[in-house]
């Protein structure tokens, strides 16, 4: 059966006031959402890590902690965290701790991130981008299986023999890596006998399906098991079409026209997010309209899991619990629904 879960970076939303919020409020804002969205039955719950002014959420694994207090079933994981500017080891050890006090409902999504500031911020060289992160995914994907680990590497001293505290559980770490679209980046995943995690956050969702074919050809070619696939995109939830799209697009133009002026992107114009809506991979729409699209998406890349980022840009928090209620109650049953008769029909 498909799963269904929500991702957040923490997005800096606005006051009553029309203001942004201070960091602090957002962050607590970020716990109830995932109270709610554990509530309404979402499987998984994201937190991407940025060190950035417009997202609030630096240390996902302090907040996957606070939020572990106060719920009971959903998968606590990140989205991503960016392994190459961390220290393997210490992301080991934040994980099988959270693993442990969650009672074993920890996933981590590593990943090289959309953005770079992490990079000078912790001391690291953009020159070695490559090597940091297939260094530094080797290493991991070590600690994850072997309870004794010895390796070596150019971008950390290395381990002989060594254990690392506290070690997992029988039910070891489910681990993702996230990819934007690079076919090297999806051998690696089954080179490393990980999951993989694609980020569709543009344009049809059908032009991932040759990165799909990749992957299941290098399980075979390799001798891997084939593992979940999922996808993670943008979306918003709200009673009606119409609804949807005009609460979205405001701040929608606000996060895309920043970064565009940042990377040199054209200006975002409302034609163009229109478009994106109805045939690209962001889901905005009624319970019905986004439910059906999501269905159509994961139908087509045989994939097993749909992560929706639920906030983009400052968009309040009264309108992204009402968007995650909606998805909760009504959107997951309907994709549950529709994939599980495509499935029959095949």
């Amino acid at each position: 059966m498909i799963e269904l879960g929500l991702d957040t970076f923490g997005d800096v939303t606005l006051g009553a006031d029309g203001q942004p919020k201070p960091m602090d409020q957002v962050l607590r804002d970020v716990v109830e959402e995932a109270v709610l969205a554990d509530q309404v039955g979402v499987s998984f719950i994201g937190l991407g890590e940025h060190h950035r002014a417009d997202f609030a959420i630096s240390a996902p694994e302090m907040v996957l902690a606070a939020i572990a207090g106060r719920t009971s079933r959903i998968r606590l994981g990140t989205a991503v965290t960016v392994l190459s500017s961390d220290d393997p080891v210490r992301v080991f050890q934040r994980f099988s701790t959270l693993n442990a006090v969650s009672n074993g409902r920890a996933e981590v999504i590593l990943g090289r991130g959309s953005f770079t500031e992490s990079y000078a911020l912790f001391g690291y060289d953009m020159d070695d981008y490559e090597r940091l992160f297939e260094e530094k995914l080797d290493l991991f994907a070590r600690l994850v299986r072997e309870p004794k680990v010895t390796w070596s590497g150019e971008t950390r001293s290395g381990l002989t023999d060594t254990v690392v505290y506290p070690p997992l559980g029988p039910q070891g770490l489910t681990t993702w890596v996230g990819v934007g679209g690079s076919p090297e980046s999806v051998v690696r995943v089954v080179r490393q006998d990980l999951q993989l995690m694609l980020a569709i956050i543009g344009g049809d969702p059908r032009r991932f399906v040759p990165y799909v074919d990749l992957y299941h050809r290098a399980v075979k070619q390799l001798g891997r098991q084939a593992r979940p696939i999922g996808i993670h995109s943008p979306g918003h939830v709200a009673e009606t079409d119409e609804l949807a799209r005009e609460q979205l697009w405001p701040h929608y133009r606000e996060m895309f026209g920043r970064l565009g002026r940042e990377r040199g992107w054209p200006p975002v114009t409302k034609d163009k997010y229109l478009a994106e809506v109805e045939h690209g991979s962001l889901y905005v729409g009624s319970p019905d309209t986004v439910a059906r699209k999501i269905a159509a998406a994961v139908t087509a890349l045989g994939v097993q899991r749909f992560d929706m980022k639920y906030s983009t840009g400052p968009m309040p928090h009264g309108q992204l619990l009402d968007g995650i209620r909606l998805y909760g109650e009504k959107v997951i049953p309907m994709v549950q629904e529709m994939v599980a008769k495509a499935v029959v029909a095949a």
